[in-house]
């Protein structure tokens, strides 16, 4: 069974205590403290595991709690650190936090490996207490605990192109004749309940991956039948080919279904109607129309919007060659990258917020904010996207960094540093 989403609770383990001991040993009368530190609690790690394409063993364990580290022991023993609990998803698999919806790691591209949760840290021995006041402290710290979340596993497929159309127009037909995908095909309406992926090779080595949407309906943006489940997988595509019965085998007007297919689009993510399309006009071998050209009329109402109309037959393969090339050249026009789905939601520790910075004012009257809170925010925040700008400038108001430049003095305009980066401040 395919599924593409799924609800599952994740929790990090517990650091183990630490250990309150004293050396007892033959001739040593006063022995010292050598209570030792506990161990690490296991973080929950997802890695992408290549040979899955599907969520579905989430539908069987929701529950993913790594072990609590080893309390210390006595003569100095160090606590056993506990396992690292690894969670296997497929590529393309995007973690959100499920109660706000906010993307926590999209396992595409390079991020094969994440550490989503950190397992909690030992609490120190009561060895680390003992000072020239206190020689024999009975007390050591506790481990810091695990944390705990609700996360929603969304998998969106990673594709170069996708299909879109409603129901029976061919989709899967096409892509089992341009691909190695093998997609069951029937004249039936949702035969295709799952998305296929399938390698279009073209002369000279080069090609592209193509996915089969399955059929949408009007309603999908709102979730009416699989809406939503369909949807989320165009969100990766660079590059959209609308087919349409050309013939209106079933007496649909291919207009009204593009429009149509296009305000689901609009209304689930108003992006996706900025991707090139093309219009893939197909069951041309079975247009009787001695009045009308389909084909003529497609063309007069989408070109002049620079959407390029192919007539095709996916059954005869009619067309197909110059569908493809046509795609091929369109996706020269776009940025090649995989679409990366940026952080927005940060787990926050109580360590973290403990890590030191500072605010100084250098000679050329530039406020500089250094320290390893700045450096680690730094390192998993992408400050040229929207959403990772606005997740720095929350950072710096929520660990009261503005409060601390403000405190020194900056005024609207100044210069703030920060490892290389530099922007204006003006306060909101």
């Amino acid at each position: 069974m395919f599924a593409d989403h799924a609800k599952i609770f994740i929790k990090s383990g517990k650091g183990g205590d630490g250990h309150v001991s004293f050396r007892k040993e033959l001739f040593v009368p006063a022995g010292g403290p050598d209570g030792g530190d506990g161990g690490k609690g296991g973080d929950i790690i997802f890695e992408v595991d290549s040979g899955l394409n599907t969520l579905t063993d989430f539908r069987h364990t929701r529950k993913f709690v790594a072990r609590d580290g080893e309390e210390g022991g006595k003569k100095r023993c160090h606590g056993a650190n506990a396992q690292n609990l690894i969670v296997k998803v497929p590529e393309g698999t995007v973690i959100k936090d499920f109660e706000t919806g906010k993307v926590i790691a999209d396992m595409s591209g390079e991020h094969k490996r994440e550490v989503i949760l950190k397992g909690g840290k030992g609490g120190l021995g009561n060895m680390n207490f003992a000072t020239p006041t206190m020689q024999a402290p009975k007390y050591a710290q506790p481990g810091q605990p695990g944390h705990e979340l609700w996360v929603q596993l969304e998998l969106k497929v990673i594709a170069d192109v996708g299909l879109v159309g409603f129901p029976n127009v061919g989709k899967s037909t096409l892509l089992s004749r341009v691909s190695n995908a093998k997609p069951k095909i029937a004249n039936y309406h949702f035969t295709t309940l799952n998305p296929h992926l399938g390698v279009v090779d073209l002369d000279g080595g080069t090609g592209f991956v193509m996915a089969d949407i399955p059929g949408l309906i009007e309603g999908a943006s709102q979730g009416v039948g699989l809406g939503h489940d369909f949807l989320r997988h165009i969100e990766r595509c660079r590059v959209l080919i609308h087919m349409v019965d050309a013939a209106g085998t079933e007496g649909r007007d291919p207009i009204a279904d593009i429009r149509a297919i296009n305000a689901e689009l609009e209304a689930y993510n108003p992006e996706l109607l900025k991707r090139p399309m093309v219009i893939a006009a197909n069951k041309i071998d079975a247009v009787y129309s001695e009045d009308e050209n389909p084909i003529e009329i497609l063309k007069s109402e989408f070109e002049p919007e620079g959407i390029r109309v192919f007539p095709i037959s996916a059954v005869s393969g009619q067309g197909v060659k110059e569908l493809l090339y046509g795609v091929h050249e369109l996706l020269k026009t776009v940025d090649m990258k995989p679409v990366i789905f940026d952080k927005e939601f940060e787990i926050k520790y109580s360590g973290d917020r403990n890590l030191p910075y500072t605010v100084e004012v250098n000679e050329d009257g530039e406020y500089v904010v250094e320290g390893p809170r700045i450096e680690k925010m730094l390192g998993y925040t992408n400050l040229e996207s929207e959403k990772g700008f606005l997740f720095f400038q929350k950072f710096l108001k929520d660990n009261g960094i503005l409060d601390d430049l403000e405190s020194a003095g900056i005024s609207d305009g100044d210069t703030v540093r920060m490892y290389g980066l530099a922007f204006d401040y003006y306060k909101e």
